[in-house]
């Protein structure tokens, strides 16, 4: 390998998942070298997903301490610089990282974890007072405080972000209203299915879901802060507290004023290598070349930005390979578990398996290849999907459609025969 690929010092830019991961496998597999670790937030590096769950329901449930990935005493002990600030710069000819305050971190290999941000609603009144996006514990907070005392919500955006803080505030009492630009929820994420059953959760739980309209503008002042949403239909609906989650965007400024190459995130290749080969860049803020797909990707899991991390770190400590983890991600809302296994790059046929209304797996084939399944409240379905996938075990939409058919005694009848390989 390279002797870059064995670097003395390594800087990690973004303290989320995919950035402590990094740090943590790389000493984990015996990197002796410097391991910095920069976050732009004051606090400990911490988990994302209850932030839109068990977080919004009260410290009784979640406490700031529990969100955290180690405790402080962790990264002392491994010798781990955890540097709180701003990075402003990359200087690639010199190798360096320079803060707000001045001060800079050289690299010998430098790691962007940078993450994402909210999409921002671009209508008027969108700044006002009691006007929320999701994604740091920073804005967890404040929406959990603003929970205690609201009484009519409204998200904007039917996405994961936007359902599962739907379901937080009716479960706090709060008169609830979703309003999505789609036909229907879960639009780009899941089948028509899996939307209809989630469509029926939230109604069945006093959700009003409201299809097909945007925002064209939220109205209050700024001393009594949001009051209205009004929708492209000329309705106003009463609010005092608006969520917003129409999505993020990637953080990707810093690597271009670097002249990396930037195209629906930080372009890196299937070793998570940018254009240059000192610096890599994962997780959410990576658009990269997946070999399992064949195509460049972007997605943002908790998963992927672990393996993302790992194979980092096993390039830099000596092992190199292609990412190719199937992907799978999970929302819970209510007393719901949706799991999905696999990427569904274009289906054309759906089998549902399971006769419970509030139990089952949609399986997503092209052709006769099996895309990706999604499975609510069928945790067993989920990772037996998981297995045929990442084995590129055979099954048709004709033996997923026969009667008695089931996931996990597909994968065991495959696995004990010679031939199990899809073609």
């Amino acid at each position: 390998m390279a002797p870059e690929a064995r670097p003395a010092s390594v800087v990690v830019v973004g303290a989320g998942q995919a950035g402590y991961e990094t740090a943590a496998s790389l000493r984990e597999r015996g990197h002796p070298g410097d391991i910095t670790l920069i976050t732009a937030e004051g606090t400990l590096p911490y988990e994302r997903p209850p932030l839109s769950k068990a977080y919004l329901k009260g410290p009784e449930h979640c406490s700031d301490e529990q969100l955290w990935l180690r405790p402080a005493t962790y990264y002392a002990r491994h010798s781990i610089d955890l540097v709180e600030g701003t990075v402003r710069e990359i200087d690639p000819v010199t190798c360096t990282v320079r803060l707000a305050d001045g001060s800079g971190y050289a690299y010998g290999h430098l790691v962007l974890a940078t993450g994402a941000r909210p999409r921002r609603l671009d209508v008027p009144g969108a700044g006002l007072p009691g006007v929320h996006t999701l994604r740091t514990a920073e804005d967890a907070a404040a929406l959990r405080a603003s929970l205690a005392t609201a009484r009519r919500v409204v998200v904007v955006g039917a996405g994961f972000i936007g359902l599962e803080c739907a379901a937080a505030a009716r479960e706090a009492g709060c008169e609830v209203t979703v309003v999505e630009a789609l036909d229907r929820p879960l639009g780009r994420v899941v089948s028509a299915p899996g939307a209809g059953h989630f469509t029926r959760l939230h109604r069945r739980a006093g959700t009003e879901l409201l299809f097909g309209l945007g925002v064209v503008a939220l109205h209050g002042d700024g001393r009594r802060g949001v009051t209205a949403v009004e929708l492209s239909d000329g309705r106003r609906l009463p609010a005092d507290l608006v969520l917003v989650g129409i999505g993020v965007v990637p953080r990707t400024e810093l690597a271009a004023a670097a002249g990396l190459a930037v195209q629906g995130g930080i372009s890196v290749d299937a070793r998570l290598l940018t254009s240059d080969a000192r610096i890599s860049a994962i997780g959410d803020c990576a658009a990269f070349r997946h070999e399992r797909y064949g195509s460049r990707v972007r997605l943002e899991s908790v998963q992927n930005a672990v393996g993302h991390a790992r194979l980092v770190a096993e390039r830099l400590t000596g092992t190199s390979r292609a990412y190719d983890e199937v992907p799978w991600f999970w929302s819970d809302q209510f007393s719901t578990t949706l799991q999905i296994a696999g990427l569904d790059t274009g289906h054309d046929t759906e089998v549902v398996i399971g006769d419970d209304p509030d139990a089952f797996s949609v399986l997503l084939f092209r052709g006769r290849h099996l895309q990706a399944v999604e499975s609510v409240n069928r945790p067993a379905d989920h990772l037996a999907a998981r297995r045929l996938l990442d084995r590129g075990i055979a099954l048709s939409p004709d033996e997923a459609a026969a009667p008695g058919f089931t996931l996990k005694e597909h994968l065991v009848a495959r696995r004990e025969s010679p031939a199990v390989a899809a073609g």
